[in-house]
């Protein structure tokens, strides 16, 4: 048998350094007022929360983010009411250079340069059932160890399948409730009469085939961690219930007349924009608040396409595959790889290496995208080939997920970058079609 190759491990500096940005208000409330962000990003609004807190009543609760990066600084509107202006045009996304004067609902500001800060990096290529060697997800292991010696409520922020219920584990597992139970709850799995059941439990009778008692996730997780996974599929008429569950730590089950008591840490995850759902209306501000104390945003796999050797090893060991990594994956196809989209993200490629293991073949064709017939490419077809190793659902929403890109990619080409106009062009609502921007990151 040949020996499995072990990747080195490249020791990276223990700080990474990065470039923040400055913002000074000109003209409204606040004028006067100026502010350098800690870290690459900074976020304005009138809610608490945001880095700069603006006292206009005509700034949204979390109305924009900026974030600096190699090309200029990153602005983007968080679905707000009054929208975010340079000159007369009305931007959605745009990359500005330094110096530019944007203006936000009566606020006038100036974005500039910041400082060159350190942040800190986890020191190995490993957090419990996480594996990472680019500085990104490092950063990120360095964030997840920081916040699991806590109590504080944590909001997990990504794309489907990047590995959110790992870290709400992995906090757990490094927290002081680790000796305790660890409660999970898919709120976008269930039907909406069905959630408040699992949440809180039910008494026998409760509803009409409710012939026994149900202990909910709260009281299974009392004294540990409750974890719930998809949290902005919560339905509107259960937020209250939920918000006031967390607030008084006591509920009641479904049916019920007794006060319970429970003291659980709360960690939640969505790939959902919240802020932007709390600026239309559809998640409560207060819920927000209890729910994202700390908020850890986790990469997609695309931009953090280096890790992707390791991964394989690491999936590799967990089949039982003994030989080398490069019997399965040679270079060639490990380039290849790190080259891909990867829409369904982690889940993709560790489903892609189990069906490599069980045929025993490099899965070459996985990786072809076209689907028009023989001798007739079309390089716009969507990537079908690719997913079909995966469960339905998956390859479903990996599919589902690349058709929406494209859509949305045609019409704001269509339309020049103007949503409104993009939105009437698709004949879709507004806002449905600025939250879906938001989350496939097009604005």
């Amino acid at each position: 048998m040949a020996h499995k190759r072990t990747l080195p491990y490249e020791d990276g500096p223990a700080q990474l350094p990065v470039d923040t940005l400055s913002v000074e208000v000109s003209e409204g409330p606040d004028a006067g007022t100026r502010l350098v962000a800690e870290t690459e990003t900074l976020t304005l609004g009138s809610a608490e929360g945001n880095d700069l807190v603006l006292g206009d009543p005509t700034i949204s609760r979390y109305h924009a983010e900026l974030e600096r990066t190699e090309e200029g600084i990153r602005v983007r509107d968080n679905g707000s009411t009054n929208g975010v202006w340079i000159g007369a045009v009305r931007v959605q996304a745009a990359t500005v250079p330094p110096g530019t004067t944007l203006k936000l609902g009566g606020t006038t500001l100036r974005v500039g340069e910041g400082e060159r800060k350190h942040v800190k990096l986890h020191g190995d290529d490993r957090l419990g059932d996480l594996r990472g060697r680019s500085a990104v997800m490092r950063r990120l292991m360095s964030q997840i160890e920081r916040a699991a010696r806590t109590e504080a409520s944590v909001l997990i922020v990504g794309e489907s399948g990047t590995g959110k219920e790992l870290i709400a584990r992995a906090l757990h597992d490094l927290g002081p409730r680790q000796e305790d139970g660890f409660v999970t709850v898919d709120c976008g799995a269930m039907a909406p009469n069905l959630v408040a059941s699992e949440l809180f439990g039910h008494e026998r009778g409760a509803f009409t085939s409710a012939d026994r008692r149900h202990i909910g996730a709260f009281e299974r997780a009392h004294g540990g961690t409750l974890f719930l996974d998809e949290i902005g599929e919560l339905p509107a008429e259960l937020q209250p219930n939920l918000l006031g569950a967390l607030e008084r730590r006591r509920f009641r089950r479904v049916g019920g007349r007794e006060d319970i008591a429970v003291d659980v840490r709360v960690i939640a995850a969505t790939n959902r924009d919240l802020r932007a759902e709390v600026n239309d209306g559809r998640f409560r501000l207060d819920l927000y608040y209890r729910v994202a104390v700390v908020t850890l945003r986790v990469p997609p796999l695309r931009e953090r396409a280096s890790d992707i050797p390791l991964l394989i090893e690491h999936f590799l060991e967990e089949s039982g595959h003994g030989d080398a990594m490069e019997e399965l994956f040679p270079p060639a196809l490990l380039e290849e790889l790190q080259r891909h989209h990867w829409p369904g993200n982690i889940r993709e490629l560790r489903n892609l290496v189990e069906a490599t293991v069980a045929m025993g073949e490099a899965p070459v064709d996985m990786m072809a995208f076209d689907v028009s017939p023989p001798g007739s490419p079309d390089p716009d077809a969507i990537p079908m080939r690719g997913v079909f190793p995966l469960a339905y659902k998956d390859a479903r929403a990996a599919v589902l997920h690349e058709f929406e890109r494209r859509y949305l990619g045609h019409w704001l080409e269509e339309s020049g970058g103007n949503v409104a106009k993009a939105a009437r062009g698709a004949r879709m609502d507004r806002s449905h079609l600025f939250h879906m921007l938001r989350r496939h990151d097009l604005r």
